[in-house]
């Protein structure tokens, strides 16, 4: 009898999943493994641009930036390296701006300042990122060609770029450009939290 219920719940658990594959984890994220809805955002001249019209065939790199957040300003030429060497590859980079302290003009003027050579989209009212779960800036989704949640987290582990030794990010791309399993999946990003709204400064 116990095993038969156990037997159930497993299917049941298997069905619902199936129902719902944009599975949310225990912390409150998208679930590694989950496959992402399509989603559509105004970019920064107003257009709308949708997740599946600008994903790379290698895959997609959802990574949500600000305009004022120091940490984010110390990674912008990381980002923009590696959107270079891995745009290159296959893999289209996405931003995402989630922080209602920041007008449109001034992520418009902060992308041409940073270089950023890839779309950054407005996230008005932080809807896409309370639904995936992000919480911070710079953090990175990394999606493969079928819109599939591999790896999610930090781009290293050094904020400064002086004395990195892990590249999270990088491995990530390589590991799964290589047709290899990603050894690690998730590092908790770090950086600054997301102004978002009806939250006080």
């Amino acid at each position: 009898m116990k095993l038969k219920i156990v037997v159930l719940f497993t299917l049941i658990a298997g069905f619902v999943f199936v129902l719902n594959p944009m599975a949310i984890d225990a912390r409150g994220g998208l679930e590694i493994g989950a496959t992402v809805e399509n989603f559509s955002l105004a970019d920064t001249d107003g257009a709308a641009r949708s997740l599946n019209d600008l994903k790379g065939k290698n895959g997609t790199l959802v990574v949500w930036l600000s305009a004022q957040c120091p940490v984010v300003k110390g990674y912008k030429d990381r980002i923009n390296e590696i959107a270079a060497a891995y745009r290159a590859k296959g893999i289209a980079f996405v931003g995402i701006n989630s922080n209602a302290t920041e007008d449109l003009n001034w992520v418009r003027s902060n992308k041409a300042e940073f270089g950023y050579n890839f779309p950054v989209l407005i996230d008005k009212g932080n809807v896409l990122a309370d639904k995936w779960g992000a919480s911070v800036t710079p953090e990175v989704y990394y999606l493969d060609a079928k819109n599939v949640l591999l790896y999610h987290g930090a781009i290293d582990n050094d904020r400064s770029g002086k004395n990195i030794t892990e590249q999270y990010l990088k491995t990530a791309f390589d590991s799964s450009l290589a047709g290899k399993p990603i050894a690690k999946t998730r590092a908790n990003a770090f950086g600054c939290t997301i102004k978002k709204t009806g939250e006080s400064n």
